[in-house]
């Protein structure tokens, strides 16, 4: 006799699928366009385990791929196979899951166990492959791991008791066309020095016939902007990793041991380590909209951007001169509109579209642009602005300098829309009077002290805990200032102008980057241009090049 079908709730949802996504050790970049896509269908993401406050973004960046209303859980509140049993429970309720892996979901992680239990559940499973850290953090570290000549690569999971070292040093010696990379995953409680397991490594490759001169490399935190690598031998490993953490690098895990025949190439082929602000905490006081572009650039140049807002924007407390303003625009009452700041093209923006209006609004008005990304605003709004000042006066002053004086003759009007802050200065309203235009002078909106940011961030900005600060105006310096305090002595102060610099100066911080232009971008070559000059200088005097967050407290390095 058969037995009873199991009975079914006809209204019960039908069980969602659970993905097992491979994020990439490190960087949210190595997600593949699978992973991606996956996250993107996602109701329910089970999150990885963050390995520090260093990888802080790292979350934030691989759950941009995710819809709006996705729930997020974190991995530290669901352990091991608990993740794994509530994931199925969230699939059963009908939900879409994805469950986020470091590296490769089944090479060093346990998506096994999930798939397992999706499986015994009757629930729709995918494994999606992901860059594991044997072959990701080799790249990122300079290491290849199958040089010409090179026949194998023997991966071993040193987390695993059951290794046997010794055989494994006696199957390695001698060769010269292989490779070995030893996984270590986590380090033993309290082990802050050589890392998981070196010692027992090393002395196990030696007894097996290596020598102790043989070269060797271990790669911390590969793929984050916390990475560390140690070029070594055999018999110094050790005492080398001891001599680097002593002087301030502190996370030991995850790591790699690499040995091999392109371990020795790993001073030529770096690239990650060795871009000019790698690992650099940089301090920008703007909100995340502002920040966007300066955000990225820093990235590109290896540091950790943290946006902290120190104006906040708000609408005039008076709508009607905007609403007149807007008006004027329409009936022909401007002959210029002069817009300096991204802020001003924003505020203009709105109450256009709050009136139904569009580019078409500007024709036959005349638009002057302060800098280059109010410019960039302007074009993405639809207009092209008819006049800039030059490259290295992106200011007010700049402008006046290149703005036409009023002609009767060949000007059919006089006047001019200034929309603008509250409490913006009169250099470009003046300037313009003196060249004989009217000047409507229009509060666009208004510019508040944010409020201050959490005290983790503040007690960073007090104790030197950030290597530099970027201030994009006189405003960024007193309000920084107000909310958050004087920066350390340590940190490097980069500043967009000399006005800027002047401010900060007056404020008792010393100035060590000026940017040749006055331009967000300009203001992050240059610092990126100090810090490869002081990492280069390092080098040449055989020192480690530290960050400024590094080095001994007090110390202030010559202004460039």
């Amino acid at each position: 006799m058969n037995p009873p079908e199991p009975q079914t709730d006809a209204s019960a949802p039908a069980p969602g699928p659970v993905a097992a996504v491979g994020a990439g050790p490190g960087d949210a970049g190595l997600l593949t366009l699978r992973g991606a896509q996956v996250l993107a269908e996602a109701d329910v993401v089970f999150g990885l385990r963050e390995p520090g406050p260093e990888m802080a973004g790292h979350r934030e960046a691989l759950l941009a791929h995710c819809k709006e209303g996705a729930e997020f859980v974190p991995a530290e509140e669901c352990g091991g196979g608990d993740a794994d049993a509530e994931a199925v429970r969230r699939a059963l309720g009908g939900a879409r899951v994805v469950r986020l892996y470091s590296g490769d979901p089944v090479f060093g992680c346990r998506a096994d166990l999930l798939a397992q239990a999706c499986s015994a559940a009757g629930v729709e499973f995918e494994l999606v492959p992901g860059l594991s850290s044997v072959t990701a953090v080799p790249a990122f570290a300079g290491v290849p791991m199958m040089p010409k000549g090179t026949a194998e690569v023997r991966v071993v999971n040193g987390k695993e008791e059951a290794v046997d070292w010794e055989r494994l040093a006696a199957e390695l010696s001698g060769r010269d066309d292989a490779s070995l990379a030893v996984m270590f995953p986590d380090a033993p409680e309290g082990d802050r020095s050589a890392g998981p397991g070196f010692d027992r490594l090393c002395k196990a490759l030696v007894a097996g016939g290596h020598p102790g001169t043989t070269p060797v490399a271990v790669t911390r935190m590969g793929g984050t902007t916390e990475q560390t690598t140690v070029v070594s031998t055999l018999s110094r490993l050790v005492a080398d990793l001891k001599a680097f953490d002593a002087k301030g690098h502190h996370a030991t895990a995850p790591a790699l041991f690499m040995m091999g025949p392109g371990v020795a190439r790993q001073p030529e082929l770096s690239w990650y380590e060795s871009r000019p602000l790698f690992g650099w905490r940089v301090l920008v006081p703007r909100t995340k909209e502002q920040a966007a572009s300066l955000s990225e650039q820093l990235r590109d140049y290896g540091a950790v951007p943290e946006e902290v807002p120190t104006i906040s924007v708000e609408p005039p407390r008076t709508p009607q001169q905007m609403e007149r303003a807007v008006r004027g625009l329409v009936t022909g009452r401007y002959q210029w509109v002069a817009f300096t700041s991204v802020n001003a093209v924003k505020a203009v923006r709105e109450k256009f579209e709050e009136y139904g209006l569009d580019a078409r609004a500007f024709a036959g008005v005349k638009v002057a642009a302060v800098g280059e990304q109010t410019a960039a605003r302007l074009r993405e709004f639809g207009i092209q602005p008819d006049l800039a000042p030059p490259p290295d006066r992106q200011s007010g002053a700049g402008l006046v300098e290149v703005w036409p004086p009023y002609d009767a003759e060949l000007d059919p009007i006089e006047r001019v829309l200034l929309p603008r802050a509250d409490i913006a200065t009169e250099t470009l309203s003046s300037g313009l009077a003196d060249l004989g235009w009217e000047v409507d002078d229009v509060t666009a909106y208004r510019t508040v002290r944010a409020a201050p940011p959490p005290a983790p961030v503040r007690e960073a900005i007090k104790g030197g805990a950030f290597d530099a600060v970027l201030f994009t105006s006189s405003s960024t310096v007193r309000n920084l200032v107000g909310i958050a305090g004087k920066p350390h002595n340590t940190t490097v102060i980069a500043v967009i102008g000399p006005e800027t610099a002047k401010t900060a100066e007056e404020y008792g911080l010393r100035v060590d980057v000026v940017a040749p232009k006055t331009s967000v971008s300009a203001l992050a070559e240059a610092l990126s241009e100090y810090g490869a000059k002081q990492r280069a200088e390092a080098l040449e005097a055989g020192k480690p090049a530290l960050k400024p967050s590094q080095k001994r407290r007090g110390r202030r390095r010559k202004t460039l």
